[in-house]
């Protein structure tokens, strides 16, 4: 059985690794060891930050709502609730949309609500 000689497989392996470690300081971007270490941990942070993103984006939105509907004398719950009983279905990703850039129609929605809670 002939020998395996596996440098050029071990020399792929690790460029990978050193390619994705681009930017790092210091070790983490010159030893392969170390390199690898900081390439998992980063992936684990991106995994996990993927998701904790929709959540803070989710909460950005609601405090702009919540902003915009006390200007309109309701509270966020009081708006949400009363959109969804006028059976009114726009997400809060728009809701706060307009409640940045258009006062106006965010207004009309909010008076909308209003008139379906009462």
């Amino acid at each position: 059985m002939p020998r395996v000689k596996r440098g050029v497989t071990a020399h792929a392996r690790h460029k990978k690794v050193m390619d994705q470690a681009k930017g790092y300081y210091g070790a983490r971007r010159k030893v392969f060891r170390v390199a690898k270490q900081a390439v998992i941990k980063a992936g684990q942070y991106s995994y996990r930050d993927r998701r904790q993103k929709k959540r803070d984006f989710r909460s950005l939105w609601i405090t702009r709502i919540n902003a915009a509907a006390r200007e309109n004398g309701l509270s966020y719950s009081r708006v949400i609730n009363g959109l969804k009983r006028a059976e009114i279905e726009i997400d809060r990703k728009v809701l706060a949309d307009l409640a940045v850039h258009d006062k106006a129609a965010f207004k009309a929605l909010a008076e909308k609500a209003q008139a379906s809670l009462a």
